[in-house]
């Protein structure tokens, strides 16, 4: 690439790319109230980018819910799914950048905790001129978010350093995850308010940005990632 262009841009899905959190939500809700528990906003908030069997521990511990993790987790991806093949709700923004991020010859991977099933009707509902090269999901890692690996696992994927990538995200478990791995992070808080943190910068919304912008944002950051994270390499 271009030395004043990213080598790879690589973007959180849920609640970055898609208004998809609510979808999740209520998906919770149902599994829970199924079982005669109780939910609610603050426990939904907790599991906020988390990879979704962590989230499965979470919700057993704390309601009725007798089913195991991986149960747990098929009850939600196919609730979600159901809803995504009624409507994919882009966020403001995301698909003029993504568009605008391809157009540049510049690469994209979306690197999301959801599982592959979903990731691919993000793909598929894509409009024309999108440029989605690589997807990692929450059943293509060993450790979730805030684990690097996702992050690591799309630079390799790309054929690009960490160092040399743009992550976007919305969520502080996310922006942890980018950071830990070594790529300077735009974060677009939504569902829940995000921590200013080293090596991530903060934006309201991604509607209006330019792939320039996204250079202009992140300019700066790589020594706060150097300084914060074991720059590409996956920790235990």
């Amino acid at each position: 690439m271009p030395p004043h262009l990213p080598a790879a841009v690589l973007w959180d899905m849920d609640g970055t790319l898609v208004d998809s959190e609510h979808y999740w939500i209520a998906e919770e809700f149902a599994l829970v109230e199924s079982f005669g528990g109780q939910w609610s906003l603050e426990h939904a908030h907790e599991l906020v980018g988390s990879a979704l069997l962590d989230s499965a521990a979470y919700i057993i511990e704390h309601t009725p819910v007798t089913l195991t993790p991986e149960a747990v987790v098929d009850r939600l991806v196919a609730g979600v799914a159901l809803r995504l093949r009624e409507e994919v709700p882009w966020r403001d923004g995301a698909r003029e950048l993504l568009t605008a991020v391809g157009a540049a010859g510049v690469p994209s991977a979306v690197v999301t905790m959801s599982y592959a099933v979903l990731a691919r009707l993000l793909v598929d509902a894509a409009p024309e001129g999108c440029r989605i090269d690589a997807v990692v999901s929450g059943d293509d890692v060993t450790h979730g978010k805030p684990h690097p690996e996702p992050y690591v696992h799309a630079a390799a994927a790309l054929g690009a350093d960490p160092r040399d990538c743009i992550a976007i995200e919305d969520s502080f478990t996310g922006a942890r995850s980018a950071v830990a791995a070594g790529v300077p992070t735009i974060v677009v808080p939504h569902i829940v308010p995000v921590p200013e943190w080293p090596g991530t910068v903060q934006v309201p919304t991604l509607e209006g940005l330019t792939l320039d912008d996204l250079v202009a944002l992140t300019t700066g950051l790589r020594e706060e990632v150097q300084s914060s994270a074991g720059v590409g390499r996956p920790t235990t």
